[in-house]
């Protein structure tokens, strides 16, 4: 029931997508939850106006977050694959987020644009809302509008989108988990069998190194 394909690319374009970031440091750990050591990890290709990105966000990822997350079984890294060609503001969010994360605040403002999504998606000019959102996580204007001028987030999620596509994903979400894509907003069910049977191949393998 995996459903997976081959998606090496992805992993190995990301250290190019993080090339702006402080060396020495995990070029993901702003945008990732769950324990560094987690013997299973999962990618999340994700465009914030998709739909279907909202609905596993508010609906599914709870729930992974809880049972896999906090247990120490799953490290999660979100991707940014923005589908600009039927997303307009796709973009703009993509870059307010990985500017907070910039300043430390990634999952805020990634929560507040998905439960939001409905209100600035339509908009012509989405940007006085988006700030609004940022303001109300108390992120620091100035930085943050400095981060959103100098386009350096957009450099990083194009090129994030890049590897994505090349590794295969042509849809969002999409999901690499330990050498294979899982596409679509599957339900809370499919994820535990998934994770669940991954995590029963991967957990030995660690406790023995």
């Amino acid at each position: 029931m995996r459903q997976f394909l081959a998606a090496a690319l992805l992993v190995a374009a990301l250290p190019a997508a993080s090339a702006g970031q402080t060396a020495g440091r995990d070029p993901l750990a702003s945008r990732s939850k769950g324990a560094p050591t987690a013997p299973v990890t999962v990618y999340e290709m994700s465009d914030f106006q998709c739909p279907y990105c909202r609905k596993h966000a508010l609906e599914v990822f709870p729930t992974i977050e809880r049972e896999y997350l906090q247990t120490g079984k799953v490290r999660w890294v979100f991707i940014n694959l923005p589908l600009v060609s039927i997303h307009a503001n796709a973009l703009p969010a993509a870059e307010l987020a990985m500017c907070a994360a910039r300043l430390g605040k990634f999952w805020p403002v990634h929560d507040l644009l998905f439960q939001h999504q409905e209100t600035w998606a339509p908009l012509k000019e989405p940007g006085p809302f988006l700030l609004s959102l940022a303001d109300s996580v108390k992120l620091p204007r100035a930085p943050l509008v400095k981060c959103l001028e100098s386009e350096a987030a957009r450099a990083e999620i194009q090129a994030e989108a890049q590897g994505s596509e090349r590794a295969g994903a042509a849809s969002t979400p999409t999901f690499y988990i330990e050498g294979g894509l899982l596409t679509g907003a599957r339900p809370t069910e499919l994820w535990r069998e998934v994770l669940d049977s991954i995590y029963r191949e991967k957990a030995p393998k660690k406790s023995e190194q």
